[in-house]
């Protein structure tokens, strides 16, 4: 007879592409070996050929939590992504865990999205990122934390917009178990926030545990206004497309009025805090993201963020590849 696979089995996802900071990764997670769920790893590789094998082989030896690589090649995120569901579902997994390939799990991580879900029976849980930046990285940009991600909340307490970068799901929701992320959106980014909300309205909903922290560190590339102006514009993109789905041509010209004026007052506000270098760069940034849902919703090109990195080597420093 055939074993079962246990059903409270735990797998981590991380997708990653041509990024040596994996291996920091996979080094951060070797302390939850011990814990009580049944625990596994599974590595997608997303690039055109398998670069991170041999790598992610090499660790596999020695790392204490089972390894699992697997080539999901495209250079499209929801590919690899898609591929460690899949994965985990024919594993007879009941949680997926996401974390990105340049980012570290604090040692109380995993326990802690486990207990918030144990609390709210959520279809997700999702924790907060923190970036650790260098000592030269400017000031303003340091004070405002702004490369932390932390999900805004509603009334009750739950997440309005969820991501991968940090999160548990619980596969054994039907509607999880139904949903993919979508490719079309796999170079351009915004394909978790689409997976969630469409999650949403399935009736999943998403709890937030503020201790299940992992930690990004913030590269020389991305310390500086204009990658995050990009970033903000991108989710502008993204954040326009959503909002006008199905809807017709008047919704799309309101929406598109509403974003431009946003844009305007946000350009104001730069004005007013001239002086001010945080106030000044956090309201280019939100102009910047009413602008890219501008730019949507007029139908210009979308930015792909995703397959673009130098070949990806052991010791080579992160590069940017577009979260």
């Amino acid at each position: 007879m055939m074993m079962q696979p246990p059903q409270d089995a735990i797998v981590i996802g991380i997708c990653t592409f041509r990024r040596a900071s994996v291996a920091d990764t996979l080094a951060s997670l070797a302390g939850l070996a011990e814990t009580a769920h049944p625990l596994s790893i599974i590595v997608a590789d997303n690039d055109d050929s398998p670069t991170a094998a041999a790598a992610i082989a090499r660790i596999a030896v020695t790392h204490p939590v089972p390894l699992r690589y697997i080539h999901a090649p495209a250079r499209n995120i929801s590919v690899a992504r898609n591929a460690i569901l899949e994965a985990s579902l024919q594993a007879g997994a009941r949680y997926l865990a996401f974390l990105d390939d340049d980012e570290t799990a604090s040692p109380g991580w995993l326990a802690a999205l486990l207990q918030r879900h144990a609390a709210t029976e959520a279809a997700a849980v999702v924790g907060p990122v923190r970036a650790l930046y260098a000592p030269d990285a400017p000031g303003w940009m340091q004070r405002g934390a702004v490369h932390d991600t932390t999900p805004e909340l509603d009334r009750a307490g739950l997440v309005r917009e969820a991501y991968t970068s940090n999160v548990l799901l619980d596969l054994a929701v039907p509607a999880l178990r139904q949903l993919r992320f979508d490719p079309a959106r796999g170079k351009t980014g915004g394909e978790d926030t689409a997976f969630f909300r469409a999650l949403k309205s399935a009736g999943g909903r998403i709890a937030f545990a503020p201790d299940a922290v992992v930690q990004e560190t913030v590269p020389a590339e991305r310390a500086v206004l204009r990658w995050l102006l990009r970033r903000r514009y991108r989710m502008g993109q993204t954040h326009g497309s959503l909002i006008i789905e199905g809807r017709g041509l008047a919704a799309r010209t309101a929406a598109i009025a509403l974003a431009a004026l946003k844009a305007g007052a946000c350009l104001g506000l730069t004005g007013l805090r001239i002086f001010d270098p945080l106030g000044r760069n956090l309201a280019l940034m939100r102009g910047a993201l009413h602008v890219g849902a501008v730019a949507e919703l007029i139908g210009l090109d979308r930015v792909e963020i995703y397959g673009n990195a130098p070949p990806w080597q052991v010791g080579r420093e992160p590069v940017e590849t577009g979260k």
